[in-house]
């Protein structure tokens, strides 16, 4: 089973749905258009950043999503592409607001994770409800771990438990801490010997800049993808195939410790 999955990574207009919706759907376009011509591969998943429509506004009532606009988006998205799209997203329910990251498929199929690690150190755990469930998705024969940024911190939540190949992290993560955000990727793809790929934009908000290093990892932690700072859409292919060989010669999860997560 062999799947070839995008990541983007560009800037955002800051608090701008309409400019962003405008911007990503050119890309796609460009990319379809790529993809018919054979100048690239076809993709089955598309991954973008946290709150890839806004950028990170820190007062979540102002860019909710009330009437379904990103869904709509990303359905377009999926459907232009024939692939599977993931991004975050802010939703307000029952007054709660919830960072919710989607994966969404061509059919319209609607499957999200709200995101567990809020940080609390920059208020975000003042203004956002957490999630409680970890989820993994399953399409085109790859089950995918849902992350959401600084859920990357926290190695428990996203410890293997046999029932998933890949993690995606969609993220806001800041230039002044790069090397953290280089080093969990690699460590998460290692210790889970799992695919790992985490999808950060480039460009500032009022109060941060952001440095990219969108990257690719493979089960072993080797560096498929890394995007440095540029604006760029990057392919890479899973492989659960080579990476089963791999797990059956180096089981490390064997010799696991059981846990209970409370």
């Amino acid at each position: 089973m062999k799947q070839n999955i995008a990541i983007v990574q560009r800037d955002i207009a800051w608090s701008d749905w309409k400019t962003n919706a405008k911007d990503i759907m050119a890309l796609v376009e460009a990319l379809a258009k790529d993809i018919r011509e054979g100048k690239r591969p076809k993709v089955d998943v598309i991954i973008f950043s946290e709150m890839f429509t806004t950028g990170f506004v820190t007062a979540p009532e102002k860019i909710a999503d009330r009437d379904g606009r990103n869904i709509s988006l990303m359905i377009d998205i999926a459907r232009e592409l024939d692939a599977a799209v993931v991004g975050s997203v802010v939703v307000e329910r029952d007054k709660e607001y919830r960072n919710r990251m989607y994966l969404i498929t061509p059919d319209a199929e609607v499957r999200w994770y709200d995101k567990r690690h809020l940080f609390s150190i920059g208020g975000e755990a003042e203004r956002f409800t957490a999630g409680d469930e970890r989820k993994v998705f399953e399409w085109r024969g790859v089950r995918y771990l849902m992350e959401v940024c600084y859920d990357l911190r926290f190695p428990v939540w996203s410890r293997q438990r046999g029932d998933y190949d890949a993690i995606i992290y969609s993220a806001l993560w800041p230039k002044a801490r790069r090397e953290v955000w280089r080093t969990l990727l690699r460590a998460r793809a290692m210790e889970n010997q799992a695919y790992v790929f985490g999808v950060n934009r480039i460009g500032a908000e009022p109060n941060l800049e952001y440095a990219g290093d969108s990257m690719a990892v493979d089960y072993r932690g080797d560096i498929m993808a890394d995007c440095g700072g540029e604006a760029m859409v990057a392919i890479v292919e899973v492989d659960l195939e080579k990476q089963n060989e791999f797990k059956q010669r180096f089981d490390v999860g064997r010799d696991a410790d059981d846990f209970i997560i409370r």
